[in-house]
């Protein structure tokens, strides 16, 4: 059971932040947002979870691409 938790833990703590930076983006809280997703792969049959797993690749590529850099020199 230790093992299921420390996975549980360890995807909570480092996972995609995906609904946390949608939050942060619209303005409403990412508890809302995380029982959208939830209800949403209910109601659709896990299509809530492959926008997810959609919108985690692209915020992870978006990332990779605009890393912000503080100088020119930073290159």
């Amino acid at each position: 059971m230790s093992l299921f938790y420390n996975t549980l833990y360890y995807f909570q703590k480092r996972g995609f932040e995906v609904c946390g930076r949608i939050a942060e983006r619209l303005g409403i809280r990412a508890r809302v947002v995380r029982t959208s997703f939830i209800y949403l792969t209910f109601v659709t049959l896990g299509f809530g979870f492959a926008l997810y797993l959609f919108m985690a690749f692209w915020l992870r590529i978006k990332d990779l691409i605009y890393t912000k850099r503080t100088s020119v020199f930073d290159l």
